[in-house]
């Protein structure tokens, strides 16, 4: 074999040993770069890096930071003079929340009153998601706490909790507690570094669970999730959640609560594009999420979402401390516009006075003080309507089987006498808006939560029961006992009933007498301090009565 044959031969072995090599060991050939496309795509993430704050760029000595090896969630606990928290750092949740200054019961050494007691993962608070599921290993990520310590006390300054997690594929999540001695609020900032070339596009959630630490519903006050969106304030019933999963607007705040207690989330940052998604879940639960109005997270940049969390009473002064918006959670309905100057006054003589009960009684002598002008007319027209009760009844004895020309001859009677049938009963009228503020608002406000008045009277927002009975009582809630105050109020209704003129009809007039026991029993499971507010309104009533009776006699 000559040496040109030897040398082609050569050529030929050592291209296909290079061709090998590459098919098996080679990179894969890269596309041609368009320099010009991937200018304006990095010119435009900067752009937006430098008008979005909560985005930082990612250095690259941080684009994988070692992670702690974990083996099992801690559980940490963070102690305030407001409240105790767990927290666990599977998830880095929120499994515990008890409050120090509020008891379950009346006793002093009852236990706290507990917001949230998570049986399960699923059942804990503020755990954070995406709507699309970007981020692999999320929902079972353990993260590691930044401290060594179980328990953190926040006596006297601020402290944080930071809880880190590296997913899978390289992103990383931080949440960040910050907690205040005196506050029920803590702030919480959320931050996902992207290490990758390409944008991160899903939307956060944060969760909040209802399950049944919360007291039970009832039939008078509102009890569930309710929404502060595009200034607007909803309170969902389960009805409203089984035809609309999605409330999408400016949500301002979403909270979870009973009559006495509830816990929001405020998102620091409002807009628009935010949602909130109510989802029922195994076992009675409720979640309800806050979706994050932020879309994408930048190649190569760490996006920060900042909330502000409040779990405490439903305190129209501690809420308006807090957020003013917040204290929209405070709602009386229709007669909202004046029930919260009264809840503010009932306040304000409580400083004083040390006492609800007295505080309640003080608000009732000067409401009727000031619709004494309008009650005087009443009852002068009711002793007017009085005295004409013989000759009233002799007409309709007269024309009984002629009922036209019966209200024919009252009604000329009225004009003879100068008299308004009903000048009793507008200046009542005018004032029922005030009464159910007032009921409202005592029957709702936390601040009469366990207060005593006296003698047996010890919790004002409870039935008022003398004694306790081991047996049931029909038409009355636990606990059974003597409805003292509750019977009193009845005789006082009783009694001013028999001090008013009767109704022509002797049918109404029968049914105007039943009805002081009619209210007793309505009133039997009412609070205490409502019980109270209307006893004290009857008496002053009373008298103003019997004042006017006696002067126009």
């Amino acid at each position: 074999m000559d040496s040109g044959t030897r040398m082609v031969l050569a050529l030929a072995l050592s291209f296909v040993v290079f061709m090998t090599y590459q098919f098996f060991f080679g990179k894969p050939p890269q596309p041609p770069v368009d320099q010009q496309a991937q200018m304006e795509q990095q010119m435009q993430q900067d752009e937006t890096m430098a008008e979005d704050e909560n985005i930082q760029p990612i250095e690259a000595e941080q684009t994988h930071p070692a992670a702690k090896p974990v083996l099992k969630g801690r559980k940490l606990t963070v102690s305030t003079p407001l409240y105790n928290a767990s927290f666990r750092e599977d998830g880095a949740v929120l499994t515990h929340f008890e409050l120090k200054k509020y008891h379950q019961g009346i006793q002093p050494d009852s236990p706290f009153q507990v917001l949230t007691d998570a049986k399960s993962s699923n059942e804990s608070d503020l755990s954070i998601g995406f709507v699309n599921h970007r981020i692999q290993g999320l929902n079972d990520a353990v993260f590691q706490a930044d401290t060594d310590a179980h328990n953190i006390d926040v006596s006297h300054k601020s402290k944080t909790l930071s809880f880190s997690w590296t997913s899978p594929e390289g992103y990383r999540i931080t949440k960040i507690f910050t907690f205040y001695p005196d506050s029920y609020a803590f702030d919480l900032v959320v931050k996902i570094g992207n290490p990758f070339a390409n944008p991160l596009e899903d939307k956060l959630t944060l969760a909040l669970t209802y399950h049944d630490t919360f007291a039970k519903k009832s039939r008078y006050t509102f009890s569930g999730p309710s929404i502060l969106i595009d200034n607007r304030l909803e309170e969902l019933s389960e009805k409203d959640i089984s035809k609309t999963k999605v409330y999408p607007g400016n949500v301002e705040w979403m909270a979870l609560g009973d009559r006495y207690f509830m816990s929001a989330i405020i998102p620091d940052v409002e807009s628009s594009k935010a949602s909130v998604l109510l989802e029922h879940e195994p076992g009675e639960i409720l979640k309800a999420f806050y979706v994050d109005p932020a879309d994408t997270i930048p190649a190569k940049a760490e996006r920060s979402y900042s909330y502000k969390v409040y779990m405490g009473p439903k305190s129209l002064d501690i809420l308006s401390a807090t957020d003013k918006k917040l204290a929209k959670a405070v709602d009386f309905g229709w007669f909202d516009i004046i029930a919260k100057p009264l809840l503010h006054a009932l306040n304000f003589f409580n400083r004083y006075v040390h006492n609800y009960g007295i505080a309640i009684i003080i608000l009732t002598i000067l409401i009727k003080a000031a619709f004494w002008p309008l009650s005087n007319k009443s009852y002068k027209s009711m002793s007017e309507m009085k005295k004409l009760q013989p000759k009233m009844q002799e007409l309709r004895q007269k024309y009984k089987g002629e009922k036209q020309k019966m209200n024919q001859e009252l009604m000329n009677l009225y004009k003879t006498y100068n008299i308004n049938p009903l000048g009793g009963c507008l200046p009542m009228v005018l004032q029922i808006p005030v009464f159910f503020a007032f009921y409202k608002m005592l029957y709702q406000c936390i601040e009469l939560r366990h207060q005593p008045f006296f003698g047996w009277i010890t919790d004002l927002s409870a039935p008022d029961r003398l004694f306790r009975f081991d047996f049931s009582v029909p038409l009355m809630d636990p606990p059974y006992g003597i409805p003292v105050l509750t019977i009193i109020m009845g005789a006082s209704m009783f009694l001013q009933q028999k001090m008013s003129p009767p109704p022509g009809d002797p049918s109404q007039a029968k049914l105007m007498m039943i009805l002081p026991i009619v209210f007793t029993f309505i009133f039997i499971n009412f609070p205490s301090g409502l019980v109270l507010y209307w006893l004290v309104n009857n008496i002053l009533s009373i008298a103003q009565q019997y004042y006017i009776t006696k002067k126009t006699a």
